[in-house]
C-alpha cells in the first residue's frame, strides 16, 4: 500500500492526515492497518518510531466511526494499556486530532493525577480509553468504570509492560472485557514470555514484522565508550559541549542518579531537566513541554522515558549507564532518528557493565563502533560471561558525575581539574575534559 486511501479508512480521518501532512503509510502501518480492519487479531513488531500508533488507532477509529452509536455510562468500547504514563499521553495526544469536533469521546488515566476528575469523564461512557494498568485497575476497584462491553485490547509495548511487573494486573483485567473481542499487540521488542502473552490473549493472530526484533533504526549511528566509572561526567560534558544547540538524551539507571546528575549538569552551566518516577505527572510533563519548546537541551531519565518520549529534536541518546535489560537498550535509543530523521547514541560502558554490553550486542545481533578503547574491555569481550549474582539487581554507579567514592568503595582520585561537588565553571573550556587521543574512529 502506497496510500492511505487505499486502505479503505473513514473520509474524516483522511482528511486529518492531509491536514498534519501524513501522505505514506509507513510498513507497520500498511500492513497491519489493512489486517486490523478484516478483523483479524494482529501482533505487531516494529522499531520503535516507525509509526505503530496510527496502525492500530486508525483502524481502532475508523471501527468507532462506523458503529455510529454512542457508549452506555462508564462503559468502555476500545481499551489501549500502555506501561508508562508519557506512553498513554503520547499515544492520546497522537489519535485526538482524529476525533476533534466528532461524537467520539477520548479519555486518558494515569496515575499521579486527580482521580475524581477521571471518573467524572468515565461516568458518561468512553469511545477509546489509553491507561496504564495501576490506574486502570484503581478505577475498576471504585466501580467507575466496566469492561463488560470492551471488543476491542491494544496492548502497546507489551514486554515492557512484563518488566514492568503489570502482568498481574494484565490476568485480571483480560478476563473482564467482552468475550468476543479484537486484540492488538504491539512492540519494538520480542521476548521468550511474549510468545506467552500472545498465546493466552490472541486468537490466531496475523504476526507483522517489518524489522528482526532487537534492531535499531538504520538511521542512528552508534559508538561506545569504555571508560571507567569516575571519568564518564567529564567525558558527557566534553560530548555536550559537542553539540550545545542540540537535544540531547540522558539515560541513567536510578532515580535519585537522574535528579542527581540533572542537577550537577545545572550548576555546570548546561540547560537540563530530569524526568524519573519521583517525579509528580505534573513535573514530568512541564519537563517534557521545556524540553520540546527547546529551553532544555540536556533531558536526563530513567527507563520510565524509554518508551513515552516522542520529540522529534532528540538527536543525541547518551547511555550513560547500560541498562539490566539488554531490549531496553533498544527502546532507549530509538528516542532519536524518528519519523526519517537521523541520529546518534553513545553509550558508555564501565568494567563492571561489560555483561550488558555483550547482551546488548547480542540482542542487536551487531558489533557497536569503539570510540574510546581500553585493555580492559578487549579482554573482558573476549571471556566468558560472569554468571549474574542471586538475590536481586546490582545497582549501577551514581549517574551525577563524581561522589567520592568509586564502585569498589575506595576513595577516587581528584579527575582532570574537577574535585567531587566543586563546580566545573560553564560548558565549553577545555579545563577538564578528557583527553581525546584514547578515542578513535
Amino acid at each position: 500500500m502506497t496510500d492511505f486511501s487505499m486502505l479503505g479508512l473513514k473520509p474524516k480521518l483522511l482528511d486529518v492526515l492531509k491536514e498534519i501532512g501524513i501522505d505514506t503509510p509507513t510498513p507497520i502501518q500498511a500492513r497491519a492497518i489493512p489486517e486490523v480492519m478484516q478483523g483479524r487479531d494482529v501482533m505487531g513488531l516494529a522499531q520503535t518510531g516507525t509509526g505503530k500508533t496510527l496502525a492500530f488507532g486508525l483502524p481502532l477509529m475508523h471501527m468507532c466511526y462506523s458503529d455510529g452509536s454512542k457508549p452506555a455510562p462508564k462503559t468502555v468500547r476500545a481499551l489501549i494499556l500502555a506501561p508508562t504514563r508519557e506512553l498513554v499521553n503520547q499515544i492520546a495526544d497522537g489519535l485526538f486530532p482524529f476525533i476533534k469536533g466528532s461524537h467520539l469521546k477520548l479519555n486518558r488515566v494515569v496515575g499521579g493525577v486527580s482521580i475524581n476528575a477521571q471518573i467524572n469523564r468515565l461516568e458518561r461512557g468512553t469511545d477509546i480509553l489509553v491507561a496504564t494498568p495501576g490506574r486502570l485497575m484503581d478505577l475498576i476497584d471504585r466501580k467507575a468504570v466496566r469492561l463488560d462491553e470492551t471488543t476491542f485490547l491494544v496492548l502497546d509495548e507489551a514486554d515492557q509492560m512484563l518488566d514492568m511487573g503489570f502482568i498481574h494486573a494484565l490476568r485480571k483485567l483480560v478476563p473482564m472485557l467482552a468475550k468476543e473481542r479484537q486484540t492488538m499487540l504491539f512492540s519494538a521488542t520480542m521476548s521468550k514470555d511474549m510468545n506467552e502473552i500472545a498465546q493466552s490473549y490472541l486468537t490466531s493472530p496475523v504476526r507483522i514484522e517489518v524489522s528482526p526484533p532487537g534492531k535499531a533504526a538504520d538511521k542512528i549511528a552508534q559508538e561506545v565508550h569504555f571508560i571507567p566509572q569516575p571519568d564518564k561526567y567529564e567525558l558527557l560534558k566534553e560530548l555536550l559541549c559537542d553539540h550545545s544547540d542540540e537535544l540531547a538524551l540522558v539515560f541513567s539507571r536510578t532515580k535519585h542518579g537522574a535528579e542527581r546528575m540533572a542537577k550537577n549538569l545545572v550548576r555546570d552551566g548546561f540547560e537540563a531537566g530530569a524526568i524519573h518516577g519521583n517525579k509528580s505527572q505534573g513535573q514530568r510533563e512541564r519537563t517534557l513541554a521545556e524540553a520540546k519548546s527547546g529551553k532544555i537541551k540536556v533531558l536526563v531519565a530513567t527507563d520510565v522515558a524509554a518508551r513515552g518520549i516522542d520529540i522529534p529534536a532528540v538527536r543525541h541518546v547518551y547511555n550513560y549507564e547500560l541498562p539490566n535489560v539488554p531490549e531496553n537498550f533498544v527502546h532507549r535509543i530509538g528516542r532519536t532518528a524518528r519519523a526519517g530523521r537521523d541520529g546518534k547514541a553513545v553509550a558508555f560502558c564501565s568494567p563492571t557493565e561489560l555483561d550488558e554490553f555483550r547482551a546488548i550486542e547480542k540482542v542487536m545481533k551487531i558489533r557497536i563502533p569503539v570510540a574510546t578503547s581500553a585493555s580492559w574491555a578487549a579482554d573482558g569481550m573476549k571471556a566468558e560471561p560472569k554468571p549474574k549474582p542471586q538475590g536481586g539487581r546490582r545497582r549501577g554507579g551514581g549517574g551525577g558525575g563524581p561522589r567520592g567514592a568509586n564502585a569498589g568503595g575506595k576513595p577516587r582520585a581528584k579527575q582532570g581539574g574537577n574535585p567531587a561537588g566543586k563546580p566545573a565553571g560553564k560548558p565549553g573550556g577545555a579545563k577538564g575534559r578528557p583527553s581525546r587521543q584514547r578515542r578513535r574512529g
